[in-house]
């Protein structure tokens, strides 16, 4: 492999829980309560702006900016991606090309990036502000390999939701769901599903060729 690309929310920093929790928050002050089975069920993977538009049935930029106020506050220490986490990226990026391909904005990125002392990582990231059409579209995949200039057949793609998982594999990629989101049947569609994101698991995709 010659690039490995990685989700951000619930694959490289593991705030799934946070997340739901900030948009509970939000929603209940907006009038129309989430629950998490809810959260987990529909908008887990999708966009913020994606979220608010699917569970409020309008825009609503003032919410989006209270919602990435709360986020930055509370993980932007970068303590939501654990040390193993950030093992697994540091000995990719001594082997390969590494990148983020994610719904989330890139400050919300770059801080938590930053807070876990992985600045300087990565060659490319492309956020929501980079793709007009969020995952399940492959657009933000396509993007990535474009800058990276590496084909499909040599990446791979780290995800922890159905809409990434179907995203990286409309753009060709060889596709892992990583275990924490969502049950692993919603993650069928995936080459191989993994329990964690890890050393292990980076050396060995590192060390697959395919045809």
């Amino acid at each position: 492999m010659q690039a490995l690309l990685f989700d951000f929310n619930g694959t490289l920093s593991l705030d799934e829980p946070l997340l739901c929790a900030l948009y509970r928050e939000l929603f209940t002050e907006a009038g129309r309560p989430l629950s998490e089975q809810e959260y987990y069920a529909h908008l887990a993977g999708l966009s913020d702006p994606e979220i608010v538009q699917a569970w409020l049935g309008r825009d609503d930029p003032e919410l989006l900016d209270e919602f990435l106020r709360r986020y930055l506050v509370r993980a932007g220490d970068g303590s939501t991606v654990p040390e193993g986490v950030r093992g697994a990226v540091r000995h990719a990026a001594e082997k390969s090309r590494v990148g983020i391909v994610s719904g989330a904005l890139r400050v919300e990125i770059e801080t938590v990036v930053a807070g876990a002392g992985l600045d300087g990582t990565f060659d490319v990231i492309v956020a929501a502000e980079d793709a007009v059409h969020g995952k399940p579209d492959p657009e933000g995949y396509l993007r990535a390999l474009q800058l990276l200039a590496v084909p499909s057949s040599r990446a791979a793609a780290f995800e922890d939701s159905p809409d990434g998982v179907g995203a990286a594999k409309a753009a060709g990629l060889y596709t892992i769901g990583v275990l924490g989101t969502v049950p692993p049947e919603r993650l069928a569609h995936a080459d191989e599903v993994a329990p964690r994101l890890d050393a292990v698991l980076v050396g060995r995709l590192l060390g697959a060729q395919r045809s």
